[in-house]
């Protein structure tokens, strides 16, 4: 599906070169022997050697770069220490960013191979600074996701019924993309700073949704609207070329397309029995909750994002 001329603008940002965007640096203060490192480990192409439930562990925690139509693309890898089938979560960065920036920042790896989770942190292709969102005028990374999470199933014990994606701001539009770009695999997703980035197709299947963002929020505005409004150059003036909804609308038509029905000021009932949750911050900003401030963001709110969206994973059903 095409979700028109509205959020076309978005591919000229992914495009993009020379310009200053970036998601926060901050690294964590500790990591698990389990958390990849930043050098290459292990180069994947098609017909390397299985591994999966029956044949042991095919892949090591670390950067691995993996060939996928014609380009090589780069993901980190960390694992849990849990024997069995694990559930997998896709970590995706934002615009600009870059795995192991989100990896530090978010320290969703970190916390997430503790409660059991393998995480794959992917890059965005070399030649361009974001995603390429399901549904534009333009490359679409759902083949190249799915790729990854086709390459752990092979590769690792992988409960192929529980895979997950989260992501900051572009990641979480990408993140929400995928719902629909990898037609109902993912059994859940947790967009933060960037739920209003991509609407809902008409083929969305049952999802688990548990999103995050700040009322203060100056580069996906929580009150929808242009993008980067605070920023300059060319990046404003494509931010002026792209209207956003308000997150609570984007919110509301997702859970509508999930067949959800309204409760208080939040809802219920939706088919499969999925959920759908909006954690609005007040006063925050473009920013991961829970996370090692970056001022430049805006606030940071106090809530353990990381632990409230492991309980909505953990919670959901099983595709």
């Amino acid at each position: 599906m095409r979700y028109g001329m509205l959020l076309g603008p978005v591919v000229a940002l992914v495009t993009l070169t020379g310009c200053t965007v970036s998601e926060p640096t901050a690294q964590p203060t500790t990591q698990p022997t389990t958390q990849p490192t930043a050098q290459p480990t292990t180069v994947i192409t098609p017909g390397s050697s299985p591994g999966g439930c029956d044949g042991g562990q095919g892949l090591k925690a670390g950067r691995h770069t993996i060939q996928h139509d014609g380009v090589k693309r780069t993901s980190l890898l960390a694992l849990p220490r849990h024997d069995g089938p694990r559930p997998v979560i896709l970590n995706l960065h934002g615009l600009g960013s870059n795995a192991l920036q989100q990896n530090g920042y978010s320290r969703l790896a970190e916390r997430a191979t503790a409660r059991g989770y393998i995480v794959a942190t992917p890059d965005a292709a070399p030649d361009r600074l974001g995603w390429g969102l399901p549904g534009l005028f333009g490359p679409d990374d759902s083949g190249f996701l799915g790729a990854v999470l086709d390459l752990l199933e092979r590769r690792l014990c992988v409960d192929g019924r529980r895979e997950f994606a989260a992501g900051m701001s572009m990641g979480a539009g990408m993140s929400m993309g995928l719902i629909c770009g990898l037609e109902g695999r993912l059994a859940g997703v947790a967009p933060v700073a960037g739920v209003n980035i991509i609407p809902p197709c008409a083929t969305a299947r049952p999802t688990t949704i548990v999103a995050f963002h700040g009322t203060d929020d100056t580069i996906v505005p929580f009150k929808g609207g242009h993008p980067f409004s605070q920023r300059t150059g060319r990046l404003r003036e494509l931010g002026k070329m792209i209207n956003l909804r308000p997150v609570t609308d984007s919110v509301a038509a997702w859970a509508t397309a999930m067949g959800c029905r309204k409760a208080g000021s939040g809802w219920s009932g939706c088919r499969g029995g999925v959920s759908v949750k909006l954690y609005t911050l007040r006063g925050a900003g473009h920013t991961w909750p829970g996370a090692q401030p970056v001022a430049r963001l805006g606030v940071t709110a106090g809530l353990a994002a990381n632990e409230v969206l492991l309980d909505a994973f953990d919670a959901a059903p099983a595709r």
